[in-house]
């Protein structure tokens, strides 16, 4: 059974590691999305590149693999907990962990040179499996910070913080809080330093707000 576990983190990694911003990029504008704006593999830089349409599939497709990994590994781990004694299968430990090998998949994908994006997509499926209420509440300070600063950065960044701050305050009470807390907290930090770079801009005032192009993002 532990080797069954290992199986489902790797096929979560591997999941992870399929970047919707690189391939979508390349169907629509037969070039590596990587290589163009930001250079960053996500929805922002896909979007702004090439339009609305690949831009909203790289997000939905980010998402959905989050939630596909990370619902994998609840029902995995709960397959194992009720066919052996092994306590360490918490289902909500399945999804949070494979969610966290999903996210590393994403932002350092084996198919595409260890390059992706940063995370936020993939996140809103693997928080959709793990917390519901800390993803909705996430979507809704995401749409209101970009709403009003124009940042989609800044938007990602208070959202996670909300996303990890809730998803700790509504721990699952089925299991232990420590182990959740710990893969929250390594998503939310995934996120986060991916973003290092756009802070710097945020605080020097040369970040790209919504509606510009080809800009560092």
């Amino acid at each position: 059974m532990v080797m069954t576990a290992i199986i489902t983190v790797i096929a979560a990694y591997l999941i992870g590691s399929i970047s919707f911003a690189i391939i979508f990029s390349n169907a629509f504008m037969k070039k590596d999305v990587r290589s163009m704006g930001s250079g960053n593999a996500g929805t922002t830089n896909v979007m702004r590149n090439g339009g609305f349409l690949p831009g909203a599939l790289t997000f939905v497709c980010d998402a959905l693999k989050g939630f596909v990994a990370s619902f994998m590994g609840k029902l995995i781990f709960e397959y194992i907990m009720e066919n052996t004694d092994a306590i360490w299968a918490q289902p909500i430990y399945g999804a949070y962990i494979c969610g966290t090998a999903c996210m590393l998949g994403h932002v350092f994908p084996i198919f595409f040179q260890f390059k992706g994006g940063k995370g936020v997509a993939t996140s809103v499926g693997i928080f959709s499996v793990c917390c519901p209420i800390a993803i909705i509440s996430g979507l809704a300070v995401f749409a209101l910070v970009t709403i009003i600063s124009k940042y989609v950065s800044l938007a990602s960044i208070i959202a996670t913080v909300t996303v990890v701050v809730l998803s700790i305050i509504l721990y699952n009470k089925s299991a232990s809080i420590i182990p959740q807390i710990v893969f929250i907290v390594i998503m939310g930090a995934i996120v986060i330093l991916k973003h290092k770079e756009n802070i710097k801009r945020l605080l020097a005032g040369t970040e790209s707000k919504v509606g510009s192009r080809r800009r560092k993002s």
